[in-house]
This record gives C-alpha cells, structure tokens and sequence, in this order.
C-alpha cells in the first residue's frame, strides 16, 4: 500500500492512500485486520480520501510495526467487512459535522453570491415545506410547533420580510438535523452496550471432544458449550445439561429460568448455574437479541424526561404565541407589531438547546469513560435522594484474603479444614473461593479429588460429596437455615469470639459444623471519600446490601461511615429492599457488580455496573463504568446535576429575551426583522452555551475558589 504520513504524535498516526484506495466496506476489513495487534487499540478510516488513524501504544517499536503492516498490504488483503459500534458511533458524529458544515457553507454562499431575486425564490422554495406541515397540523386540529412555524413563515412572507424568514428557516434546520443527531447517538450507545462481544466459543464435536473456536466461525446446527458465569452467544436449543439462565436482558425477568433438553435459549442471557450444550438454531444479525436492537430504532424511551418535556413545553406555548399575535393584532391594528410577536418562537431555542445539552452531557461523560445508555438515565441519577451500594466489588477491593481458619471440633485440624475447603472451592472463580484456594497453595497444603461432582448454588454455596459424605460449603444463613446444620452453643460462642468483624466461610461435613474460616475484603481506600462527596451532592440515604455475615458488614458500615446498612442479603432480598424503598418515593441508584446483583440493578430507578462486573451486570445495569474508581460516581452527579441546571438556565435565558422581544415588539420599538435577528442570534448564542463542558467548569470553579484560598 502506497500511502502519506499526515499526522504522527507518537500514539496516534493518521496516514493517507488516495480517494479510490479502498471501499467504505474495504476500509471497515481493513480497520478489523490493524485490530487483531493487541497493541492497537482504535483505528477509523476513511474512504473518501483513503485516510486511516491509528491509535496505539506509543513507542518506536510499534509505531515500525505499524508501517510494516501498512507497507504489506495488498488489493488482494482487502476484503469487505461491517463497522464496529465505535466506528458508527464517529461516522454518526462525524456525517453531523458535515450536514452541519455543508448548511452554514450553502447559506454563506447563496447570501454573498446568489442575486437577491434567486435568494428569494429559494427561500419560497424551502419555505413550501415549513407552510405544508403547518397546514397539515391545522387540517388535523393540532395546535403544536409544526403550525406555529409554518405561520410564522408565511407570516414574514407576506410580509415581505425573506431574511427574517429564510433565518428561520437555518435555525429550525439546524435544531431537526441535532434532534436526530442526538437520537441517533444514544441509540447507537444502548447498540454497544447490548452487543454481544464474544471473540471464541467452545465447540462440542461429534466424538464428544470441546475446541475453542472463533465465535464468526459458528455455523447453524453446531453445538456449544456454555459454562456458569458466561453469556450465551446464540439462539438454539438446549441438548445436553441442566441450569438456570437469567434472561433479565431479553424478558426484563430478573429472576433466572430453568433450561434442559428440548428448551430454547436466546443470544446475550446469561448462564447463572450450571453447564449447558446448545445446538445453534441463529446467530449473528438473525438473533432474537439483533431482532430486539433493531427494533430500537423506532424507540422513544430513549429520551429523557427534560427532554420530552421541553417538546411538550414548546407545543403548549403554540397556542399562547397565537393568543399574543391576535391580541397584538386587534389592540394595535397594526401587522407588522403583529409579526414582530409572532416572529419570536419560543419553541425554536427550547427545541434546540434541550437535546443539545443532553448530548453534550453524554459525549461528555463518555469521554470520562463513563457509558450511558439513555439521555433519562443521567436525569434519574441527577434527581436521585437513595444511594444503594453492593459491598463485595464494589465498596471493596474484590480481593478477600484468608486472616484465620478455625476448627469447630477435634476431628479435623485447621490445615484439614483448609484443604478441604481449597479443595472444594477450586472449581469456581469467586473472588472468596479464589482466596482460601491462593492461601492453600501459599501454605503449601496440596489436595487432590477427594469429592463427587460439585453444585453451586448462587449467593448460597457449594454442596458435594466428600469421602462419601455430605460436604457443604457456604454463608451461614446456608448451612444453619437451608442445610439445618447443627451448631452447640460452645461452637456458637466461638464464633462470636473469633469471628469478629470478619466475613465468615462456614464449612460443614455429615450434617456437622466442623469449621469457619474468616475472610477479610478491605474496603476500597476511596470508598468513604466518594461516600461523603455523594452526601454534599444531595444523595440523602447511602445503604449497603450485603450476604456477608453481621460482624463483616458492621465493621466496613463503620469503616466508611455508613449507618444504614442491611447483611445476610439474598438476591431476591436485594431486589424487594429497592423496591420498597422506591415504594417510599425514593429515587434509587442502585451501584453493583455481580450476577447476585442483577435482580436489584433491574429494579432501581438506575442501575450503575462497575468496570470488572459480570456479563450480566453490565447487560441489565443503565450506566456502566468503564474504570475501577468509585470518583466516577462523584463526578457523574456533577455532570447530571449540571446537566439539568444547564437546562433549567436555558429556560430561565430564552424566556426572559424573547419575553422582552415581544414587549418591544408590541410597542414597536423593533420591527420585525430585527425582532427576527435578535431572536435567531441568542437561540444560536443559547445553543453553543449548552455545548459547553459542565466537568471543565466544575474543575474551573474549584482552581478559582483554591487560588483565593492561598491568597488569602
């Protein structure tokens, strides 16, 4: 490939090939093959002009690496493929910028060159459209923005007034081409996050043998395996296994469904328990979950509550802006006073900044790494009062470690009870069972399969057969409530005793409780920090949920400074407490990170995943947080609360120029046409205004305040 360096800042190249260099297609296959190098982390291309960026790990080595694979490439390398979600995402943004260029080029052009009569007709021309949806708003009785345009319009018209008109015209052009500009945008949000990014499967042959292949390569009529934890990559039909697999993503169910041979399964669930094989009935766009994305398209919910309310706002002023033009009218008998009031359109720059202050909004935290699904997600959490935590992952690090292990009688030793218990929990990746296994290994106390198949029970524990006895293995509530196993008084007050303040494994054999072992998750250092940051922004109740043990949830509510806190929770625990507390007329943020929280993130006016949560947390949660720092639920109240006081000024400003635009309208201190520029210039002014960061001059306002400080 023959190509120019035009750009090169030492992670970011932008070389360019010549407008017939490849296809838009070619561009995406070509944008697929750079990504295979794990050292490259974006690239756009561009077909018009043969452009590809690359965003990669900056260095030398790798920046040589890039142009060697560019210099490699020939016809024959290319081959069509489809975008990234990333990729549409800036191709939406980037055909915005250009609509948006090619308006204000085309106006520029037509008022310096074009002679006046031309000027006029095409302002007729365009003004057809604005007078045609107007009447068609009139013949069906309607009283909305469309009617009061198209009067306007042809108001000025008659008028003679064709730059007040044709201005008009520019500015409700500009507000339609941002309202489906910000549609568009957070539709394709909500797309990511829906997409299924599985890169490989497990493949079940015919002789029984599992292969990891990838995930493109499935074809119908294969059979896959699906272990516990992951998310189901395609629609068909179970053959071999039995599990629960929660389709809160598909069904909005929060709780999950029993599968077995014969059940059909759907693309971007989740397997909660078990292991099923599944033969592929669809997959890729023909999935019920492609089918439901699609469907998208035509959703309003998307929208947020300010921003429906703005367009219902700007409706219900039509009739008003009508009332005042008629009265103007017959008090003054004067049109062109007539005019002047109907001139100014209320609608026009409430229409325009509303959706542009939500986009901004989401553009904004999106470069905070923050994703939302839905411009009414980051108004639910600006008027959020309740503030519900997870604790393990979420106020803790997720990184439990063994402090002590104690034998509940004379049968076993403290090393016994260990093994047993690395032994058993081996087979599973909670963060818990991961740290007895580490600290077994670390003690050098080494096992092999003592035990029958295991059975996990979710948010439970893990029951088995062990020396041909009944092994079980889990929280207290489990082993004494679910398990009836027996604890004497003497064990019981060895428990109080030794398990203080600690997250407790209880370990049971026969019936028996023959051992505990304590855990400790150290809270996150930021945790109380961003706790009391969250109280001075307005949430007024922070509650902790948790499975762990009363002594383990007391120390971190104390640690953090939580007086509210609730243990021994059960998913289904979790999930009524929000709802009762929403019964209240509370609104709920409801922040976890693992598949026992996904009933309650469902339930929550919004839900808020952390970065390493499970598959199924991300899928149903509103808001995830692409980075592992409690400071992003801090600054996402700032940017939502500055979103809707962006708003709310907006409405403040528009309301107090245009009202004193139609006072001196009225009384004919301005004519029309000024009345007109006045009214499209600071529906401009108030949409640039919305652009503007609300994090920039948060960070802006606290240097001020933090300068005076050492002056002073």
């Amino acid at each position: 490939m023959k190509y120019q360096v035009m750009y090169d800042n030492g992670s970011r190249i932008r070389v360019r090939s010549g407008q017939w260099a490849f296809t838009k297609e070619e561009g995406y296959g070509l944008a697929s093959l750079l990504l295979n190098q794990s050292f490259i982390h974006e690239v756009y291309t561009s077909h018009r002009n043969g452009s590809i960026t690359v965003y990669y790990d900056g260095d030398i080595e790798n920046k040589q690496r890039i142009f060697d694979f560019l210099d490699d490439i020939t016809l024959d390398d290319l081959f069509e493929s489809e975008p990234t979600q990333t990729q549409v995402s800036k191709e939406i943004t980037d055909d915005f910028y250009l609509k948006l260029s090619k308006m204000i080029f085309h106006r520029a052009i037509h008022r310096l060159f074009l002679p006046m009569p031309i000027r006029k007709a095409l302002t007729i021309y365009h003004a057809a459209e604005y007078i045609w949806h107007g009447l068609d708003s009139l013949t069906d009785f309607r009283c909305d923005v469309a009617l009061l345009d198209g009067a306007a319009v042809a108001g000025a018209l008659l008028h003679k007034q064709y730059k007040p008109a044709s201005s008009m015209m520019f500015l409700l052009s500009i507000s339609d081409a941002l309202e489906d500009y910000t549609l568009q945008k957070a539709k394709s949000t909500l797309k990511d996050s829906l997409a299924l990014n599985i890169d490989t499967v497990w493949v079940v042959g015919e002789d029984g043998e599992e292969k990891q292949c990838p995930a493109v390569d499935i074809d119908k009529g294969d059979r896959i395996k699906i272990h516990m934890g992951d998310v189901i990559p395609v629609d068909g039909k179970v053959i071999e296994g039995d599990g629960m697999v929660n389709e809160a993503s598909m069904t909005g169910e929060p709780l999950a469904i029993h599968k077995m041979p014969g059940k059909t399964v759907h693309a971007g669930t989740v397997v909660e328990e078990g292991n099923l094989i599944v033969e592929v009935y669809s997959m890729n766009n023909e999935t019920r979950l492609n089918k439901i994305i699609d469907l998208i398209e035509n959703s309003e919910e998307l929208k947020a509550d300010t921003q429906s309310k703005a367009e219902k706002l700007a409706d219900s002023i039509v009739p008003y802006s009508f009332l005042a033009t008629a009265l103007t009218y017959l008090i003054t008998r004067n049109p062109t006073k007539a005019l002047s009031v109907l001139m100014v359109d209320f609608s026009c720059a409430i229409k325009l900044t509303t959706p542009l202050s939500i986009i901004s909004a989401m553009r904004e935290a999106s470069d905070n790494r923050m994703m939302v699904k839905g411009g009414k997600f980051l108004e639910n959490y600006a008027n959020a009062d309740t503030i519900v935590f997870d604790k393990t992952g979420t106020l803790t690090n997720a990184t439990p470690k063994v402090v002590d292990v104690i034998p509940m009688s004379r049968r076993y030793k403290r090393d016994d009870i260990l093994r047993m218990a690395a032994c058993i929990e081996e087979h599973f990746a909670h963060s818990i069972a991961s740290a007895i296994v580490k600290q077994a290994e670390s003690e050098g106390l080494k096992h092999e399969e003592d035990h029958s198949e295991v059975e996990y029970i979710v948010a439970h524990g893990i029951v088995t057969e062990y020396e041909g006895k009944r092994a079980v293995i889990g929280s207290r509530h489990f082993l004494f409530d679910d398990e009836k196993v027996k604890v004497t008084k003497t064990q019981e007050k060895k428990i109080n005793k030794m398990a203080k303040e600690h997250s407790v494994v209880y370990l049971a054999i026969d019936g028996k409780l023959e051992g505990i072992i304590c855990i400790d998750d150290p809270v996150r250092e930021e945790a109380k920090y961003v706790i009391e940051e969250l109280k001075k922004f307005g949430i007024e109740n922070v509650i902790m949920l948790t499975g762990d043990s009363e002594s383990g949830a007391n120390a971190c509510a104390k640690s953090l400074g939580i007086t509210e806190y609730r243990s021994q929770v059960l998913p289904e625990d979790k999930s009524r407490i929000v709802e009762e507390l929403k019964a209240e007329g509370k609104t709920v943020i409801m922040v976890g990170d693992g598949i026992n929280d996904s009933p309650a993130l469902a339930a929550a006016d919004v839900s808020v995943s952390m970065k390493n949560s499970s598959d199924i947390a991300r899928e149903v949660a509103d808001i995830s947080l692409l980075s592992d720092d409690l400071h992003d639920l801090v600054t996402l109240r700032k940017l939502s609360v500055g979103m809707l006081d962006k708003i709310n000024t907006n409405y403040r400003n528009i309301v107090a120029v245009n009202g004193s635009l139609l006072v001196l309208g009225v009384f004919g201190v301005i004519p029309p046409s000024t009345s007109s520029m006045i009214h499209n210039f600071s529906t401009m002014l108030f949409g640039a205004m919305s652009t503007k960061s609300v994090l920039k001059d948060e960070e802006y306002d606290n240097t001020i305040e933090v300068e005076a400080v050492d002056v002073a």
